[in-house]
């Protein structure tokens, strides 16, 4: 740009390429999270994934589908399982089949996960009433 402007024009333009160069700085590059990262994930996820996959296949054929419908696996944590049922109803009728050798048969099919104890509780994870409505709920 021609700097022979006229006393304000100068000063404003001399002010927009100020603010040009403060506004368009070049950010650096992020550095790589790095070998810690990826054991972290390894560890943390990777290995929690892979146990909850093996026993949410056993749950998928030992528990009976009508029943299995009405449940979440929740979380794993310590050899604990935490199932949420959505209704009263059939966290009896699960309670009942766990304690009918159910809970037994899925700790055996199990035992390399490191499953010591199956948890119940009642609460919903997705919303609506009807089987046909039923949407996800990712907030608690």
């Amino acid at each position: 740009m021609p700097s022979n402007l006229p006393g304000k024009a100068s000063q404003s333009v001399d002010e927009l390429r100020r603010m040009h160069r403060f506004k368009s700085q070049t950010k650096p590059i992020a550095v790589e999270l790095g070998k810690e990262m990826l054991d972290f994930f390894k560890q943390s996820v990777a290995k929690r994934q892979t146990k909850l996959e093996k026993i949410a296949a056993y749950w998928g054929q030992l528990v009976p589908e009508l029943l299995s419908e009405h449940c979440a696996l929740e979380g794993y944590t310590r050899g604990t399982l935490t199932v949420m049922v959505d209704s009263s109803s059939h966290l009896y009728q699960l309670k009942t089949l766990l304690l009918a050798g159910l809970e037994q048969q899925l700790l055996i099919a199990c035992k390399t996960t490191g499953l010591r104890k199956i948890s119940l509780r009642s609460g919903r994870w997705y919303e609506g009433e009807s089987s046909s409505d039923r949407k996800i709920r990712f907030s608690r």
